[in-house]
């Protein structure tokens, strides 16, 4: 059945919203104030047809814009889809009864991100193609520009595609390229390869070393396992030089961890130990390290092993000591974390609940919590409310260029 219907808000996944007598219609790539019009399926709208378009409007920059199943945001103008992530933050921090400063959402501009996970499959014309999932789909959209991706990852799609090949060599095989663009090239990691059979035949894994070596990459690796490296993959953090693991984290866009590293630093500046938790290969440690002594701890070897190897390659840092431990499953007792009086915290999604639960009980006059998802951050965040602890202010960061996606900064003291 057709229906014309007038979008009231975007939801937190960046679907357009209008409210009906028999509940709320999503309509993704729509706008507040729209009318449009459509097939309603299951409370979903696909494919409106825009009659009345937002002021708020823009001209989407990516010709893939519509099908593939990134940068959904991309037709909102800079100001309200900065303030709208802004509002996110503002409802999840609401839901858990917390009020706070939250400052403007920092942005970041096009074609900075630095990492990409490009879906390698072959086509029905045989060729072997790179992209992005559609929208609510598995199907594959071919992407030959990416408007928000470095240049030196846009221009070696062509190569990657070479790569790629030798990975399709069974046909369950849905092989995924983590790409990262480093200070030394570009750095490749390939996961979803069919295991079961026996892996990836000696002949696949000779070709895909022959075409890497001919894309020029430094490093190319297979679920963590190097298969050729030219050049040792490096990144800064702050003074040092650290060697990135294989398929190791890396903050997707540079000017957005400054951001965060900036705040981060300011909020702990006057302590005399700090703790890194959840501290990967060092992005926070070593910046921290120009202020105090660090003690560093992550549930990542790989990456311990990384900070490890960067402790002495910059000038003008502290000490550093480091230690590979779960964090969801021991975290750091008060007595772990005796001397410590500020704490930073960087954890994956699922937040830091239990070590969390840790810092009341340490002599922590501040800490810092940065987050990828703001709903375990307002959780983790009445914690340290209810201990006495007041969240000074957030900061909201857009990592994740026209995507629903926010990051914040969030400072707390007592």
């Amino acid at each position: 059945m057709t229906e014309t219907l007038t979008i009231s808000r975007v939801g937190g996944q960046g679907d357009g919203i209008a409210e009906t007598p028999t509940g709320p219609v999503f309509a993704p790539l729509t706008l507040p104030g729209e009318t449009v019009r459509g097939e309603v399926r299951d409370g979903r709208l696909e494919g409106a047809e825009i009659l009345t378009p937002s002021a708020e409007r823009i001209t989407p920059v990516s010709p893939h814009y519509g099908d593939c199943g990134g940068c959904s945001l991309q037709h909102w103008a800079a100001g309200p889809y900065l303030d709208w992530k802004r509002e996110q933050v503002r409802l999840a921090l609401a839901r858990e009864r917390i009020e706070t400063e939250i400052e403007a959402t920092v942005a970041t501009p096009p074609g900075t991100r630095r990492r990409l996970a490009l879906h390698a499959r072959r086509a029905e014309d045989g060729r072997v193609v790179l992209g992005f999932k559609a929208r609510k789909s598995w199907r594959l959209v071919e992407v030959t520009a990416c408007p928000i991706a470095d240049p030196r990852l846009v221009s070696a799609f062509p190569a990657l595609a070479r790569v790629a090949e030798a990975f399709l060599e069974h046909p369950k095989s849905a092989p995924t390229l983590h790409v990262t663009a480093t200070l030394t090239g570009l750095d490749v990691d390939v996961t979803g390869v069919e295991r079961r059979t026996g892996g990836l035949s000696g002949d696949a894994r000779m070709r895909a070393i022959a075409a890497a070596a001919e894309a020029g990459l430094a490093r190319l690796s297979l679920a963590g396992e190097v298969l050729m490296m030219e050049r040792q993959p490096k990144v800064a953090f702050g003074p040092a030089t650290v060697p990135l693991p294989p398929g190791g984290f890396l903050q997707a866009v540079p000017e957005a961890e400054a951001a965060m590293v900036a705040r981060a630093v300011e909020a702990v500046r006057g302590a005399k130990k700090i703790a890194d938790l959840f501290c990967g290969a060092g992005t926070f440690t070593f910046p921290l390290a120009t202020v105090a002594p660090v003690l560093a701890a992550d549930g990542s070897a790989a990456g311990i092993a990384a900070l490890k190897a960067g402790i002495g390659t910059g000038p003008g840092m502290k000490g550093i000591t480091a230690e590979a431990r779960d964090l969801f499953r021991r975290p750091l007792a008060p007595y772990d974390l005796r001397g410590c009086d500020a704490v930073v915290l960087d954890p994956p999604r699922a937040g830091a609940l239990e070590q969390t639960r840790q810092l009341p009980g340490t002599k922590a006059a501040v800490v810092v919590g940065v987050s990828c998802n703001p709903v375990t951050f307002a959780r983790d965040a009445r914690v340290l409310i209810d201990a006495g602890f007041r969240l000074e202010r957030v900061s909201p960061v857009d990592q994740f260029l026209w995507s629903a996606h926010v990051e914040l900064v969030g400072v707390f003291r007592r």
